[in-house]
């Protein structure tokens, strides 16, 4: 494997840039933020408080939601109603992102500027999170022939023997006493080894994936500081400066996994995806692909702990599990919120919305909607309409690995419940510190 040369990151051109974009992107938005807060700002205290303590900001959900289906706040538009999240997420004048740096005038081109030289991230075109049609159609669809459902389910099989060893492990030559940290032994390790097989990553540079996307994980965030946002970008560049490497073998020797076929995909039109759109969509894949699910098995476990009768339900009654990874998706989801940008004047909720305006669809504020669900605050894995959630977002941008997420929920949930049945969760657990992901960064258990 060829070794690609280090970014010039310490040249001062691009030192000016990167403050620019930090600048733009998180220090001025932060400053605006803020302050609307302290005035009373229901949307800015929601951005203010997120990712600042272990619990959900739930009663400003509910602020929200008394303030009507699409409140307006100073610097955007924000909804907590299940339909009307829907209506956003599938309004064609809406597009997915928020470009803070992208307007007309000064401030406009100075952030076109600074963003030549901006790694590779999850918002950052052209990956599938932030691409609108045409292009996001012609991509979406060559990535979904390769990441079928029936591809998700022939990995049923192997995702269980892995848990199953992981399983092992874990009582391993420790003492059954001795507390073990179920996210770095477990919730993370079961997808980013499921991912790394599905995108044929050797076995060496796992552990290099999951350090990559661990550390930018809180590109989605806003209002980083300056010293999280450049531990961000530096690990956004080593990513992407790896994933060009992994991509030059996949080439060579492009090989029966699916990323290799992802390669060699061609559309109607016998046309392949550029390297900006592989390489975007390779990342996205690959990082989205644990990131998430580390989450989703984090929060679950923590839920069915903290409910023994659900989980006495479920010893019952097994065929429960696919709605009980369901409730934990729609109770405690791995991702917040989602933030869009009006691109032509559009009506939402009755309410005309002018281009330019921001909207923020609260995914875990919707899934708690009690015009939907019943008794929306209680974990209940019978709740024959928990799969309305929106905790994959929705229309065009619906999650591509919703079916492999949920597979391995079940998998990993069911498996580790099944194998340590009086397993007892310890003082320490700690909430991740990001913003719009949720889960655990750590989960201190004992298992016998």
């Amino acid at each position: 494997m060829t070794s690609t040369p280090p970014r010039p990151l310490g040249q001062p051109l691009e030192r000016v840039r990167r403050r620019v974009r930090w600048g733009l992107n998180h220090a001025l938005p932060k400053w605006a933020i803020s302050r609307a807060a302290t005035e009373g700002d229901l949307h800015a205290q929601l951005v203010v408080s997120s990712g600042t303590s272990s619990d959900a900001p739930l009663e400003l959900f509910e602020k929200i939601r008394a303030a009507g289906p699409l409140h307006r706040s100073k610097y955007a538009s924000v909804t907590a109603s299940l339909p009307v999240v829907r209506e956003v997420l599938a309004n064609p004048d809406v597009r997915a992102g928020i470009d803070l740096s992208g307007g007309p005038g000064p401030l406009g081109r100075l952030g076109r500027w600074a963003a030549r030289t901006a790694p590779l991230g999850p918002l950052t075109p052209p990956s599938l999170l932030v691409t609108e049609p045409p292009d996001h159609t012609r991509m979406r669809k060559l990535v979904t022939r390769v990441f079928t459902v029936k591809a998700v389910q022939g990995l049923r099989d192997r995702t269980e023997r892995i848990a199953d060893e992981l399983l092992d492990s874990l009582a391993g030559d420790r003492s059954s006493a001795d507390p073990v940290d179920l996210v770095e032994a477990y919730c993370a390790l079961l997808p980013v080894t499921v991912i790394a097989e599905i995108l044929g990553v050797p076995e060496a540079d796992r552990g290099k994936v999951l350090e990559f996307g661990t550390g930018a994980a809180p590109s989605l965030d806003l209002g980083l500081s300056w010293r999280e946002f450049s531990s961000v970008e530096h690990a956004l560049t080593r990513f992407e400066d790896w994933l060009t490497d992994h991509l030059e073998t996949k080439r060579r020797e492009p090989g029966d996994d699916l990323l290799g076929k992802l390669v060699a995909a061609l559309d109607d039109d016998g046309v392949a995806l550029t390297d900006a759109e592989l390489k975007a969509t390779a990342g996205l894949v690959l990082a989205a692909g644990f990131e998430t699910t580390v989450n989703l098995l984090s929060n679950g476990i923590s839920l069915l702990h903290d409910n023994p009768d659900q989980l006495a339900l479920l010893r019952r009654e097994p065929e429960r599990w696919p709605t009980a990874v369901e409730e934990v998706l729609r109770l405690d989801p791995p991702v917040l919120l989602t933030g869009r940008t009006v691109v032509r004047d559009t009506v939402i909720a009755g309410v005309r919305v002018p281009r330019g305006a921001v909207v923020t669809a609260l995914l875990a504020g919707a899934n708690r909607d009690p015009e939907v669900f019943a008794d929306p605050g209680t974990f209940d894995v019978t709740r024959a309409n928990a799969a309305e959630h929106v905790s994959f977002s929705g229309g065009r941008h619906f999650c591509l690995g919703a079916a492999l997420a949920r597979m391995e929920g079940e998998v990993g949930l069911r498996r580790l419940f099944e194998r340590y049945p009086d397993l007892r969760l310890e003082p320490g657990a700690r909430r991740r510190d990001t913003r719009i992901l949720r889960g655990f960064a750590t989960l201190p258990a004992t298992v016998s």
